[in-house]
């Protein structure tokens, strides 16, 4: 038995953090389903940026909706939606055999709306329509500005990954406007039954604090703060207001560990998987990080439900001037950026091809 399956023995989903042409027509990925327990899969705006600049795997299809009219944007769109239903229904007999609980695939609503409910409630609708798969996730961002939005795709049925959460308090956040938009469907006769995750972002605190950090604490704050929001999770699971969700039929929304590939050549290339085994959550890996888990992982203490010793490493933290919660904001901020710069570089991209294909 190799790590991945022993994590999956643990009670752990381990989701693919990445998505390209290549790794569904290939076969690679149904490898990884079956090989190395791999459940799930998301995608996000930079995952595509790399997907199709590495490679030609996505031009002929481009230059043929760029030469029907189709907007960069749509162009995008398409071979986006393209894809991840391509991998939902290779993940479609998970979905089915945990009876919705797992074999999810994710999708990103355009990062220029994370400022705007309104639109990007309607951006979610629409593609949740046009994908037409129960077992896909459309990705909102927690930022302030969409939590509306997250409750009111709750309540329409949708089902939701919330994605850029980097704090305790972002999450708890998030998951109360799951938990409201769930209780407003109970209250209106609807079925509970609507899935969420909610994507805590754990390696991006240490490259963060990594000039700043004592030696103590190198990449031990992801960490902590990960430990943190499990324990919120999972005095939230243990709590009346969820208890109440289930008794209508409802299921919780499931904590998700992202950002957990190693950026410092130094430390482990599986130190974040190792540290954050914990049941009834799930970690998206990078490729590179679930070939290295498969081959040498090991897997540590499983998460204590009481945070273990989080709350002295952030006190360790602010003790070496880390401001906690404007880092989260900043970070939280700085993610939205990045995913913005992406789509932007994706449609430039796509009008290259267009343009490339047009020239004499």
């Amino acid at each position: 038995m190799n790590a991945t399956t022993k994590l999956h023995a643990l009670g752990q989903s381990l989701w693919l953090d990445n998505i390209t042409r290549d790794l569904l027509d290939s076969g690679t990925l149904a490898r990884y389903i079956a090989e190395l327990s791999v459940t799930g899969l998301t995608a996000n705006p930079t995952i595509f940026y790399h997907a199709f600049k590495g490679g030609d795997s996505y031009d002929a299809a481009i230059r043929s909706k760029l030469h029907a009219g189709k907007s960069g944007e749509a162009t995008f769109l398409e071979l986006a939606l393209d894809d991840v239903t391509r991998a939902a229904d290779l993940f479609r007999p998970v979905h089915e055999r945990t009876a919705g609980v797992d074999g999810f695939v994710s999708l990103e609503v355009s990062p220029l709306l994370a400022r705007d409910a309104a639109s990007t409630l309607a951006v979610t609708r629409d593609l949740h329509a046009r994908a037409g798969r129960p077992n896909l996730f459309i990705k909102i961002p927690g930022t302030p500005e969409s939590l509306p939005a997250i409750e009111e795709a709750t309540f329409a049925g949708i089902p939701v990954n919330v994605t850029l959460l980097f704090s305790r308090e972002q999450y708890l956040a998030a998951a109360d406007a799951y938990l409201r938009g769930i209780e407003r469907r109970i209250a209106g006769g609807s079925t509970a039954n609507v899935p969420s995750v909610a994507s805590l972002f754990v390696s991006r605190w240490d490259v963060a604090v990594a000039k700043k950090a004592p030696a103590a604490l190198v990449n031990r704050l992801g960490i902590a703060i990960a430990q943190r929001a499990y324990r919120a999770y999972r005095d939230l699971l243990a709590s009346s207001r969820v208890a109440r969700i289930m008794n209508a039929g409802g299921r919780p929304q499931r904590l998700l560990f992202a950002s957990t590939g190693t950026k410092d050549p130094r430390a482990s290339d599986t130190l974040y998987v190792s540290a954050l085994a914990a049941p009834l959550t799930i970690d998206t890996i990078p490729e590179s990080t679930l070939h290295a888990f498969a081959d040498h992982g090991v897997i540590g203490e499983p998460l204590r439900v009481d945070g273990g010793d989080c709350e002295a490493v952030i006190a360790a933290a602010g003790n070496a001037g880390i401001d906690v919660a404007a880092l989260a904001r900043k970070l939280q901020d700085d993610g939205a950026d990045a995913f913005v710069k992406s789509w932007q570089e994706v449609l430039s991209m796509i009008a290259a091809k267009g343009a490339a294909r047009a020239a004499p």
